[in-house]
């Protein structure tokens, strides 16, 4: 990172940037054609993005290139080639969401930084000082981060933190929502939400309907806003204030980099005593884009109602003439904006030394930052008339034009009554402004030879294909039927489960099992000949890790056969508190591609659990031997700081089940785990491959795992009865017409 603390701006498209860097932006994370989280941006082709670094560079402006998608295997074998041409642009770093990506590119570029995107769900230090590890220059932070969570992290791990100061925020945790992809096959994993967190939605209890009418965008944060408290993020250790909005107009950009810019420079300048916003510039923030007004996101909060544009959902929603003088004032302020940040490109200030004699050769030095080139031409001809002055000279070489540059100093050194062509002239102007562009760019140029390291990545996935093909050859001949594991929130429900002998393992959810129990629990299940896994929380914030810390001994001393982990902080906190225990993994811990897989592998993971969003080709080409796969189960849709509970009824610190109502009368329901602080919405129906058993042999998975949350004790004996009648006894069932969801089993995400 070139700046100590820099303004990190939103490029959608080409005029963003510029927009960006006119404001007065350090640095522009910007999405390619491929592989970006905002997918319908006017993302540039190949050579738009080329000229995108060129021009950033130009104004010391970083690029950082988006690469915050989860890949499918035959994405990976396109990385390196999209990647290439940015690398030798001088590429000056990718965000980076899926691990099989971040350890290509670790291995393929190594000096090319990565940051570790906000879709990475990083939660705290355990989690920054993994990717730190691994290799991570940076992270970006969870959107959902206290000053306090934030602060520890800088003082825990040499790391740069990156957070998100301006702009929208995701109702659930970044990486972890799967709301649009179930409901509609549009990801957040692939950039191409639906946003159903901004529709309307009641909250029920029973049939009994708790929110207002005019309160029912239950799920539409507020615009974040920080500009009054940037003193205090810069002070927690943010290198990095990133704004957020790569799907909104330039003027927006360039409005809010401005503002940004102003009051970062005044800080610098005179130190947090002295800072203060003024009232017109948050009004300004405010008239280029809200919802309902402004918060201050999670900084100083975990959640509650302030946090919520509950009887909005967007901007300039409100009718009548107030409304109308509103949008006057915002078209008026655009149209300001645009003349001063994108009508014209900002000028870089440059040194120049002209000599010029009827003796030597003539010769224009030219001089930015540390680049400095020379061209020479003719000696001068000697004057028949009026001799050229100092003046003539200068009138004539600061004639920029559309150059990105105009001299700060230019010195004339003449000898004698000289004449030379304006012709000649101008062509050691051109020539001398084009070489010191293209020197200056050059020293941000890389190269790199990408045959050798694609064919040792073609010659691993080679051997894998072949490992696997014979492992498939082998499973055909005399594969056994998938393991049967059973996850369960409830506890109480334990005995139902043992009572069948073909559950292998229990997964016990830490969300309602308490570290008192789990020796007991742990020696049931051993009784009845089956392993005891717990699974650790959904979320693992300082919070969580307080609590695990506390009962770290009586977790030790449970006698479990496993943990399963759900994020990185969860994998960190195991290595830093010296817990030597076999680790599984989770869907959470994305594996959608080989070198995915490759690398959970290498950390440790005995056992990853398939997808969610993958078809079941790409499972079969992503290979699902030694993996585990759901089977049945409400799956999670979002994992939230918010709390509707406290929302709609408030906090009485009690974990309640709601159902979340939508337009199509769909009922998803809601579980608020106090213990940690965080929300899980479900799906309104269970995946079930109970009647896709078919499907299910041919992928060949290690275990058939069946998550039981919502369920009562009969309706977990029925459900796990009719599973091992399928699935261990071959029987066949009638399929229902309605009722379950195969997920996305047949028709996986773009």
């Amino acid at each position: 990172m070139r700046h100590q603390t820099e303004l990190l701006a939103p490029a959608g498209s080409f005029d963003s940037l510029r927009a960006a860097v006119n404001a007065g932006a350090d640095a522009v994370y910007m999405g390619g054609s491929r592989f970006g989280a905002r997918a319908y941006a006017d993302n540039p082709d190949e050579k738009g993005l080329c000229e995108a670094i060129r021009f950033a560079h130009l104004h010391g402006c970083d690029l950082y290139l988006t690469v915050n998608t989860l890949l499918k295997d035959e994405e990976m074998e396109e990385l390196g080639a999209y990647l290439k041409p940015y690398y030798e642009s001088g590429l000056d770093g990718v965000i980076v969401q899926d691990l099989g990506v971040f350890a290509y590119l670790k291995e393929t570029f190594p000096d090319l930084p990565l940051h570790a995107s906000t879709q990475m769900t990083v939660l705290g230090a355990d989690g920054a000082a993994f990717l730190k590890e691994q290799g991570a220059a940076r992270v970006v932070t969870a959107r959902e981060l206290s000053l306090q969570e934030i602060r520890r992290i800088h003082e825990t791990v040499d790391i740069e933190i990156e957070s998100f100061v301006h702009g929208a925020l995701c109702y659930c945790y970044s990486g972890q929502c799967l709301f649009s992809s179930m409901l509609g096959g549009r990801s957040g994993n692939r950039g191409r939400c639906a946003q159903p967190c901004r529709l309307p939605y009641q909250w029920k209890d029973g049939k009994r309907v708790l929110n207002s009418p005019k309160e029912s965008y239950l799920l539409s944060p507020k615009d974040m806003c920080t500009i009054e408290i940037l003193p205090e993020i810069l002070e927690a250790g943010v290198c990095s204030l990133k704004i957020e909005g790569r799907m909104k107009r330039p003027e927006y950009t360039a409005g809010v980099v401005s503002i940004y810019r102003k009051y970062l420079d005044q800080y610098l300048e005179y130190g947090k005593e002295k800072y203060q916003v003024g009232k017109r510039d948050y009004a300004e923030l405010q008239a280029l884009y809200n919802r309902g007004g402004f918060s201050r996101g999670y900084y100083q909060v975990h959640n509650g109602r302030e946090l919520m544009s509950l009887s909005r959902s967007g901007h300039f929603e409100e009718k009548g003439r107030q409304a109308v003088r509103e949008k006057q004032e915002y078209e008026a302020l655009l149209e300001r904006i645009h003349g001063e940040y994108l009508e014209k490109d900002k000028k870089e200030k440059i040194q120049g030394n002209f000599r010029i004699s009827t003796e030597f050769p003539t010769e224009f030095a030219v001089r930015y930052q540390n680049t400095e080139v020379r061209v020479t031409g003719e000696k001068a001809q000697k004057a028949q008339k009026r001799p050229m002055t100092r003046e003539d000279f200068l009138k004539q070489l600061k004639k920029t034009g559309d150059t990105p540059f105009e001299f700060d100093k230019l010195e004339i050194e003449l000898e004698g009554e000289v004449f030379c062509p304006v012709g000649e002239l101008n062509r050691l102007r051109r020539e001398a402004l084009e070489k010191l562009q293209e020197a200056y760019l050059q020293k941000s140029c890389r190269s790199v030879t990408l045959s050798e390291e694609k064919d040792l990545l073609s010659l691993r996935r080679k051997k894998e294909n072949e490992k696997a093909g014979r492992a498939e050859k082998k499973d055909a001949e005399g594969w056994k039927k998938p393991v049967l594991r059973v996850q369960l929130d409830n506890p109480a429900l334990l005995q139902e489960v043992l009572a069948f002998s073909e559950v292998e393992s229990v997964y016990l959810t830490s969300e309602q099992t308490e570290p008192e129990q789990l020796k007991s629990l742990a020696a049931d299940c051993h009784k009845a000949g089956k392993k005891c896994v717990l699974v650790l929380p959904s979320v693992f914030r300082l919070k969580a890790r307080t609590y695990f810390q506390e009962h770290l001994e009586l977790l030790k001393q449970a006698e479990l056969d496993a943990v399963m982990v759900r994020d990185l902080d969860e994998l960190g906190f195991l290595k830093e508190s010296g817990w030597e225990i076999p680790v599984l993994g989770d869907h959470s811990l994305y594996s959608w591609n080989r070198e995915a897989r490759r690398f959970w592998k290498s950390q440790g993971i005995l056992r990853d659990t398939l997808p969610l969003e993958l078809n079941a080709r790409e499972l079969k080409k992503r290979g699902c031997a030694e993996s585990e796969m759901i089977g049945y189960g409400y799956l999670p849709l979002m994992t939230t700081a918010g709390c509707i509970h406290k929302t709609v009824e408030g906090c009485d610190r009690k974990a309640v089940r709601r159902v979340l109502t939508d337009r199509y009368q769909k009922e998803f329901p809601v579980v608020n785990c106090c213990r940690y602080c965080y929300n899980i919405i479900y799906n309104c129906e269970p995946l079930s491959l109970l009647y896709s058993r078919e499907e299910v042999e041919r992928l060949f998975p290690e275990s058939l795992r069946l998550c039981f949350t919502l369920e009562n004790r009969e309706q977990v004996r029925r459900i796990l009865s009719e599973f091992v009648r399928v699935y261990c006894f071959g029987e066949e069932m009638e399929r229902p017409a309605s009722g379950y969801t195969k997920g996305h089993l047949k028709r996986g995400v773009q």
